[in-house]
């Protein structure tokens, strides 16, 4: 059986605690391989290693070639790549291989060329010149989940290598094997010893000391909103971006294309099993449509294929672990109990693995626990709506603020709308449409801090000013 040992300095070795936990596909419920268990340990000789690289004396070009290098071997080991995320996570394959994978080469060459032309404006006073030089952090904690695994680690290591910074990244535990493939790839380029880190485990074996940790100069993580809490507490003075849960309205006009919504809303809700932070689980439609597009969208949903994530054809895979499956059944049945009706799904497909077919819930109150907590799941909730004053109102009731979708063919209304909206990205006729120019980030519980763009570049980065006094010529 495969062994995912850490990567610490340049180097694979045995977890400190000589334990291993077991990763288990979530397709078939077998366990694929074996994972460093690592502990506080583990975490110090990442940070002293990490502290002993020599890689913030390179320059922004040599930095921005390795990334390049790294996307290179990324994208010509794209399909065992997606096989292997498909594997570990469940997603049908089609997705990894159309959308995780090509992403993460994205990410890492996005960032080569961002960082070779980023320069901070100069400015001019009458008896001085100011300049703004970019220091690294120095050490920073990457703590990456287990739905987008290459995709989201890939988002966070690219900028962070091309400032300068040493990294300490942490997967989740459920799903390792693309962050283990990742190191190798880096380790057989030749990254400087120490540049590159990666510690297994469980989080609050590995993810806690990590970020209590004084070596460490700054915090990305991407989770669950309790979690992000904590791991806030722990930042304390450093610096700290958190990407954390949503519960993200799908605003569905009566002027839309309706063939283009029903499309568009039926990713939103189902994608990777709707186990996205920026799934659209909540759908509010305008009473004029409201009973045409429910029926046709519980069509689509039923038509979807749950099956073999390996299978082309596969729209629907397999959710993460068994204990998930049973929470988001556990948010069903919760639905029946506030008065919802299950109009489809919610059933588990006779098979192994932990599948379940995408659910669509009706009747339900807009502040229901079901339609305001995030479920993490293939299920979504429909609410009709009159005006424009009573969607907005219904898309800003509950406490995440992440993200949103607004359908319609009036671009005014698109834009009063979509700026009334709570929440810290806004789609409009379209979904996941991602510029990475752009930032990224939610209000309210959904999390704090932008990155993306110069955002991931500022936020990897220290800003210093040099003030030089000009003497007047005598």
């Amino acid at each position: 059986m495969q062994r995912l040992l850490q990567y610490i300095g340049g180097e694979f070795v045995e977890p400190a605690s000589g334990q291993w936990i077991d990763d288990i596909e979530p397709a078939s419920g077998d366990v694929i391989a074996a994972i460093a268990r690592g502990n506080a340990d583990d975490v110090d000789r990442a940070v002293t290693a990490a502290s002993a690289s020599t890689w913030s004396s390179t320059t922004v070009h040599e930095r921005a070639d390795w990334l390049d290098a790294i996307a290179d071997r990324i994208e010509a080991g794209l399909e065992d790549l997606a096989r292997m995320e498909s594997r570990d996570t469940g997603k049908p394959i089609s997705l990894a291989r159309g959308v995780d994978i090509p992403r993460a080469v994205s990410n890492f060459r996005f960032f080569a060329g961002l960082v070779r032309h980023h320069q901070d404006p100069s400015a001019m006073m009458a008896d001085a010149i100011n300049y703004t030089v970019r220091h690294p952090v120095g050490n920073v904690a990457l703590i990456t989940p287990w739905n987008l695994p290459i995709y989201l680690l890939s988002w966070k290591v690219a900028p962070a290598l091309a400032m300068g910074n040493c990294v300490i990244a942490k997967p989740s535990e459920l799903t390792p094997l693309t962050a283990d493939a990742l190191a190798r790839l880096i380790h057989e380029l030749g990254l400087p010893a120490g540049t590159f880190n990666l510690l297994h485990g469980y989080g609050a074996e590995v993810g806690a000391p990590l970020t209590a940790h004084e070596g460490i100069g700054a915090i990305s993580f991407t989770g669950g909103t309790a979690t992000g809490r904590q791991v806030a507490a722990a930042a304390e003075f450093r610096k700290l971006s958190l990407e954390l849960g949503g519960k993200n309205a799908t605003v569905v006009f009566d002027d839309c294309d309706l063939d283009q919504a029903i499309d568009g809303t039926l990713r939103a809700a189902f994608a990777n099993q709707g186990q996205i932070c920026l799934c659209g689980s909540r759908l509010l439609v305008q009473r004029g449509i409201y009973e045409q597009f429910r029926e046709r969208f519980v069509a689509a949903t039923k038509a979807m294929k749950v099956g073999d994530p390996a299978a082309a054809d596969t729209r629907i895979g397999a959710l993460i672990s068994d204990a998930h499956r049973e929470k988001v059944e556990g948010y069903l049945e919760l639905a029946r109990q506030e008065g919802g009706t299950i109009l489809c799904g919610g059933e588990r497909p006779d098979r192994a693995g932990f599948f379940l077919t995408p659910a669509v819930v009706d009747d339900l109150s807009i502040n229901a626990r079901c339609a305001t907590e995030e479920i993490f799941g293939p299920v979504c909730t429909l609410h009709p709506f009159d005006s424009d004053e009573q969607a907005i109102a219904m898309a800003n009731a509950t406490r995440y603020g992440l993200s949103a979708s607004v359908w319609t063919r009036d671009l005014g209304r698109a834009h009063r709308v979509s700026r009334r909206l709570e929440c810290g990205m806004v789609w409009v006729n379209t979904w996941l449409h991602r510029d990475l120019r752009v930032p990224f980030g939610g209000i309210k519980d959904s999390g704090v801090g932008r990155e993306g763009g110069k955002w991931s570049l500022e936020f990897f980065s220290e800003a210093q000013n040099i003030c030089v006094r000009v003497d007047e010529e005598s």
